[in-house]
């Protein structure tokens, strides 16, 4: 690679291995072209699974780390309202701080690896989970509140059995945004050392085969992580698909 490319796989652990090459494979004249070559795919693709489970685990674990911290701190703040400002400032400030800065930032603290994309990666999960855990919380009908504790249910079964249930669909709507967002960003851990779908996209940007693979398995997995969520609510919540009279 050249120009201001060429030293972007030098950030990356691997990078180089994701270069095509030129002298070998069918298709020569296409690759050599930059060109889009299906036969190219179909030789190479086994080339790209190890970094497909990089980033999977990438962006499952910062899902499950950022949706742990934002349901706690949202059930915290649900019942504790003057929680809810201090708690969206501070995750906001987390949101608006550019990726590659935060990745940067971290390398002196933390070094490169899996570590220091985690903490970046989960930092932009915590605001879009936390607004709509508590705006799902929030939207409860208070009549069907009032309803539970007149059956004598205590606040701790009125939430578990009551809230939480009907927020569901809320909380899982944030959920999905999280996860589709966190996929787009893992594509950037490779600069922090972590691996993923960025090391074959920005090892050879040009070669539109390569571009190709690398980020349509990226839109695969945040259309599957999508899906994944929204099966899991409609399992959870059959009241919704009720259809009426």
């Amino acid at each position: 690679m050249s120009g201001a490319l060429g030293s972007i796989p030098l950030l990356a652990q691997g990078g180089e291995g994701f270069v095509r090459n030129r002298e070998s494979g069918s298709g020569a004249s296409c690759v050599s072209d930059d060109g889009v070559c299906p036969a190219w795919i179909v030789d190479h693709f086994d080339r790209y699974m190890e970094p497909l489970g990089r980033h999977v685990l990438l962006t499952v674990v910062a899902l499950a780390i950022g949706f742990s911290i934002s349901f706690t701190l949202a059930l915290l703040a649900h019942r504790r309202r003057w929680l809810i400002a201090p708690v969206v400032q501070l995750t906001g400030i987390l949101y608006t701080i550019p990726s590659l800065a935060l990745f940067f930032l971290l390398l002196p603290i933390t070094g490169r690896g899996f570590l220091t994309a985690e903490i970046a990666l989960v930092s932009y999960t915590l605001l879009i989970i936390f607004r709509n855990v508590v705006t799902g919380l929030d939207g409860v009908p208070s009549d069907v509140v009032d309803a539970a504790r007149g059956m004598g249910l205590n606040d701790r079964q009125v939430l578990w059995r009551v809230e939480i249930p009907l927020a569901l669909p809320e909380i899982a709507a944030g959920l999905r945004i999280a996860a589709t967002t966190t996929v787009g960003l893992a594509s950037l851990a490779f600069f922090a050392g972590a691996g993923g779908l960025g090391d074959p996209i920005y090892a050879d940007l040009n070669f539109k085969s390569n571009v190709l693979v690398a980020g349509g398995l990226c839109v695969l997995l945040a259309i599957a992580l999508d899906l994944l969520v929204l099966a899991v609510q409609r399992l959870l919540t059959p009241w919704t698909r009720a259809v009426p009279a």
